[in-house]
């Protein structure tokens, strides 16, 4: 173990201990244990000094091994790296361009001396000599020698062989080649010699040296470097303490483990038993070689092997085992680097088990009381929040639970006045089995006014029944019933009414039967928190109920009750209101004269009253401007004066006042001339089908929501072929939380193709493959099939400016309705026309027109290019002219006036027998 020579502190002059203030003494830190006088602790006496000995010794080693082989590598390398230089150079020099042609030459010396010079100093060897065959040196370095034989082996050069020899020379060791010169016959005309001292020439393993004692310093560096680390570490996890020392800390922490009441256990990380001191044996009853075994098998019980084995830290959990009642207390060890595992600590709290049982009986209590707030009132349902009242109950607190309200409440209406209900029906039932004899949801109950269950309601007071077999006046309210509630088992009661806002709604009530303890006052407490916190979320709920119901109510007789008759579409419609509250979504089939019919859609924002009062007097005005037989565009634009108005008069009437805004699709179909003229405010555009089962969403001229024009609306016309289907919708159908619109038209337009189909099943189709699971925004459907009115019954005259031609047209007329068998018709038909095309010659501009069509209704129609209309009016006695009109209104059963982009058409309509 290594010793930290700073960690010593000397006695001071007066003794072994010192005040703060003296300086011998330790004024600071861990109290020091008497003890012997400690030498200086030497390096190779510790753990740390001995480790750091042997890396020293290791480090030696491998470091004179390494140079050894070195030295060894470098000398085979230079004589090596000599000899391939020597050759090497030789050979360039001797197959470099030019030098047969200068051995051949007058003077040799002075070409090849200085190409020789060159390549010496360029190659780095000492010399390169040139000779002749007969060994005459022509280049030397040291000009004194040329024209000198040259001293070494060079006759086996001069008959093709490479020579290098070794020798030493007045330099050193020395190395050098002779290698042939050949000429471009083949022949050797001469030889070229390079040589190079040893010593000139550095290998790798002498760059290498260098390293290999550098990296020998840095591992006694790091040796010393990590023995210092350790002795740190180690004095810092022995407090300093020497072995000594520590023995004789660890025989006081035996002796103290072992003597404390309280049980101590260390267990593993891998779930074995570490230590254990006598109390904990004794208390757990483990076996005597419990050390060192997985805690698993040492035979507990269940609750306190969970808590030893749940990797988690534990506080004052008190658990059984046997008959001791134990507080286990668990401390996760290894956070911090150590090895993993647990302490746990264990007393013996037998003493407390009645305390613990109330408390936890409290808790569970408490805990049942959360749930009930959490769980009951999750919607505004009178009925379901009766059931998940019932439903939290059972079974933590009661085995079977009854609940019976009001009829009034489970409607939504007031509860009756007065403290007494006379007649309650049974909401929900609840309990552990299924096979109990009470009254099953929606029986009627008469409350017996005798009974304890009479008075409960009456004061309002809750009461109890522990032991129902002993209590007889319960059973006047049902003798049969009761009788078999407890012959079932059921053997307490308790009863608490449910009262809200000072209103009684009902009663719930709490039987128990496997469970052996009758209620108790505590139980009565608890039950009243119970029902208290139900009865307003019932009262909520019936309050929401009413007022959905009223919206609800309000809005369906706000919409069509059903569709006029005509027999220029055939038309079905769905109407979904949203889950969340009624809307101000509508639809509309509007017969207009000339046998053409009017289609609308339209969305007011928002949901609740508001929105469907606002969608009921958009409805009421529409029908107002379509009696004017207006074109879509100013339609739309009549009606965004209106929303304007109410927009205006609702910031009027108060800071928080809803303002209106609504989009309309409105449509007119003509079965005459096949032709749709629409106009949209902010709609989606609709559907059109044609008879093959294509589908197009046609592009209408975009117009903003009614109550934000700033320009007038537009018109598009579409010519429908006969059997077409036009498909008209709010945007609750193609848009929601899921999906956005574009996402939603391409599921429409899937929903809409196919083999054709009448607009009833096409409505059952689309809402089957679109319908949300949740409505968020309610959904109104319109699928309008064109028909055509035949061309036989449709009769149309061009009528001169001529009163003479007054009798053509009515002869003519008189002509066609024989030819429809309309011959009793005739007489009426032929007066109203004389009249009314008398006035167009009269009053009216060319061109004039008459038009006859055979509908449900006889239609008669004068158009002329006059925008002045005819009025009304009684003529006086003495008046010539002005009965006209009135004959016309006598005899038509409707008449009218519509505009058109050319003048007016006087229209007329007489009922077919």
């Amino acid at each position: 173990m290594a010793r930290n020579p700073g960690r010593s502190w000397a006695a001071s002059a007066s003794g072994a201990t010192g005040s703060a203030g003296s300086s011998g003494g330790r004024p600071h830190g861990r109290p020091q244990l008497p003890r012997a006088k400690r030498r200086w602790p030497v390096w190779h006496r510790s753990v740390a000094g001995q480790v750091f000995a042997l890396q020293i010794l290791v480090v030696l080693l491998v470091v004179v091994a390494a140079a050894v082989a070195l030295v060894v590598q470098s000398h085979s390398d230079a004589e090596h790296e000599a000899r391939n230089r020597s050759v090497a150079v030789a050979q360039s020099f001797a197959n470099s361009a030019g030098i047969v042609a200068a051995l051949r030459s007058p003077d040799p010396t002075a070409v090849l001396q200085p190409s020789a010079e060159a390549a010496r100093v360029a190659s780095g060897v000492d010399f390169v000599v040139v000779l002749n065959d007969q060994g005459i040196r022509y280049t030397h370095p040291n000009p004194a020698r040329i024209g000198q034989r040259f001293v070494g082996t060079y006759e086996p050069a001069l008959h093709g062989h490479v020579v290098t020899e070794q020798l030493t020379s007045t330099l050193g060791s020395q190395v050098r080649a002779v290698v042939p010169v050949y000429a471009p016959d083949g022949s050797v005309v001469g030889a070229v010699s390079a040589g190079i001292t040893l010593r000139n020439v550095s290998s790798t393993s002498d760059r290498q040296l260098p390293v290999v004692l550098g990296a020998a310093a840095a591992a006694v560096g790091l040796a010393t470097l990590g023995t210092a680390l350790i002795s740190r570490r180690l004095r810092r996890q022995t407090h300093g303490l020497g072995p000594v020392e520590m023995t004789r800390m660890y025989e006081h922490h035996a002796a103290v483990l072992h003597a404390v009441r309280e049980g101590v256990m260390i267990v593993g990380g891998d779930g074995r038993l570490l230590l254990c001191n006598d109390e904990a044996r004794r208390l757990l009853d483990l076996p005597p070689d419990a050390e060192g075994r997985p805690v698993a098998e040492l035979g507990l019980e269940q609750a306190p092997l969970e808590l030893l084995t749940a990797d988690r830290p534990v506080t004052d959990e008190v658990v059984l085992s046997g008959e001791r009642l134990l507080a286990v207390n668990v401390r996760l060890i290894g956070r911090a680097g150590g090895p993993p595992g647990c302490v746990a600590t264990l007393r013996d709290s037998t003493e407390l088990a009645a305390l613990s049982g109330r408390a936890d009986r409290a808790q569970r209590r408490l805990r049942l009381l959360y749930d009930a707030g959490v769980t009951v009132g999750s919607t505004l349902d009178v009925t379901r929040t009766a059931e998940e009242l019932a439903q939290v109950a059972v079974p933590r607190f009661a085995d079977f639970v009854t609940v019976d309200l009001a009829d009034q409440v489970l409607t939504g209406e007031e509860p009756p006045p007065g403290s007494l209900l006379g007649r309650m029906r049974r909401a929900a039932v609840a309990g552990v089995r299924d096979d109990a004899p009470f009254y099953p949801v929606g029986t009627v109950l008469d409350v017996v006014p005798a009974t304890p269950l009479a008075g409960v309601l009456r004061n309002g007071e809750p009461g109890i029944e522990p032991h129902l077999p002993e209590a007889t006046r319960w059973r006047e309210q049902d003798p049969e019933q009761s009788a078999q509630v407890l012959a079932y088992g059921v053997h307490s009661l308790v009863r608490v009414p449910l009262r809200a806002r000072g209103a009684l709604l009902g009663v719930a009530r709490f039987w128990r039967a496997q469970r052996a303890e009758p209620f108790e006052a505590e139980d009565l407490a608890l039950a009243e928190e119970l029902v208290a916190h139900a009865a307003v979320c019932i009262d909520n709920a019936r309050r929401y109920t009413r007022e959905h119901t009223m919206a609800v109510t309000l809005q369906h007789s706000l919409l069509p009750r059903r569709l006029p008759e005509q027999t220029a579409l055939d038309v079905a419609h769905r109407y979904l209101p949203a889950q969340a509250g009624v809307g101000g979504d509508w639809f509309d089939v509007i017969p207009l004269p000339g046998a053409r019919v009017a289609l609308v859609v339209g969305d007011v924002v928002g949901h609740g009253l508001h929105a469907a009062a606002t969608m009921g007097r958009l409805r009421t005005a529409i029908h107002n401007f379509s009696t004017l037989d207006l074109p879509p565009d100013e339609l739309l634009g009549h009606l965004d004066e209106l929303v304007t108005r109410i927009d205006q008069d609702e910031a009027a009437g108060g800071e928080h006042a809803e303002l209106a805004g609504a989009t309309c699709l409105y449509a007119i179909y003509d079965p005459v001339s096949r032709r749709c003229t629409l106009a949209t405010a902010g709609h989606p555009p609709p559907a059109v089908v044609d008879p093959q089962g294509r589908v197009v969403f046609p592009e209408l001229p975009t117009g903003p929501p009614l109550g934000l024009a700033v320009l007038p609306f537009e018109t598009a016309e579409l010519e429908l072929a006969e059997g077409s289907r036009l498909v008209l919708y709010t945007d609750g159908l193609v848009e929601g939380r899921e999906r956005d619109i574009d996402e939603g038209l391409e599921l429409l337009r899937a929903a809409l193709s196919g083999p054709p189909r009448t607009p009833e099943q096409t409505c059952v189709d689309v809402l089957g493959a679109m319908l949300p699971e949740h409505p968020q925004d309610d959904i109104a459907l319109l699928v309008a099939r064109t028909r055509v009115l035949a061309p036989d019954r449709v009769a149309q005259w061009e009528v001169p400016s001529d009163p003479a031609a007054v009798g053509e047209v009515r002869a003519a007329v008189a002509e066609r309705l024989t030819a429809w068998g309309l011959v009793e018709a005739a007489f009426v038909t032929e007066l109203i026309l004389s009249e009314l095309v008398t006035n167009a010659i009269r009053y009216g501009a060319g061109p004039i027109r008459v038009r006859l069509l055979r509908d449900r209704s006889l239609i008669c129609e004068v158009s002329d290019g006059s925008s002045t209309s005819p009025h009304l009016r009684y003529a006086a006695t003495e008046d010539e002219g002005g009965r006209g009109l009135f004959l016309v209104a006598q005899f038509a059963e409707r008449w009218g006036t519509r505009y058109t982009a050319t003048g007016k058409v006087i229209w007329t309509e007489q009922p077919l027998e």
